[in-house]
């Protein structure tokens, strides 16, 4: 993963300074794609660097399972345009209650997919989280996140940031 790197190597200057005080909980997907069927377990500890990096360690709740033996959120492989909602939601619900038994306040989904499914099972179950992206994160870490990219945060960070 790029962002580790550019991390690693000093290019990406992020900070997790902003959540000692608010201490607000995160938790991560690993995308079937990235994690399972491609580059391993090594891109989902890189993910998982970055976030700690990203939040603070101690604010960094992770699933269970997770990397390679996370479960599936129900939402690649066209099953979102495939028109069966709730087939989907069905299958999805086991990745809701995973999300949920974290107890985070927001889900990092590295993939659009597992976003857009992630996001959906949240507003069909009622979930208590949010889902947002990695580059959400690491524009609200570096103070540079614009007041139009806030769509999807919570009302805990919808305003963080701007004067």
């Amino acid at each position: 993963m790029e962002y580790a790197k550019w991390i690693r190597e000093g290019k990406l200057p992020v900070s997790s300074d902003w959540n000692k005080d608010l201490g607000i909980k995160f938790t991560l997907q690993d995308p079937c794609q990235l994690v399972r069927k491609t580059y391993g377990d090594k891109a989902g500890e890189d993910m998982r660097y970055v976030l700690k990096k990203l939040v603070g360690e101690e604010n960094f709740i992770d699933m269970s399972p997770n990397l390679s033996n996370n479960y599936c959120c129900g939402g690649g492989g066209g099953f979102l345009q495939s028109g069966r909602k709730e087939e989907r939601r069905t299958y999805g619900k086991i990745k809701f209650d995973q999300v949920m038994a974290t107890g985070a306040d927001y889900v990092i989904t590295p993939c659009h997919n597992c976003h857009s499914q992630i996001h959906d099972l949240q507003e069909h179950y009622g979930g208590n989280y949010h889902c947002i992206h990695f580059w959400t994160l690491i524009c609200l870490s570096m103070g540079i996140l614009g007041e139009n990219e806030r769509g999807h945060l919570g009302p805990d960070l919808e305003d963080f940031g701007l004067d």
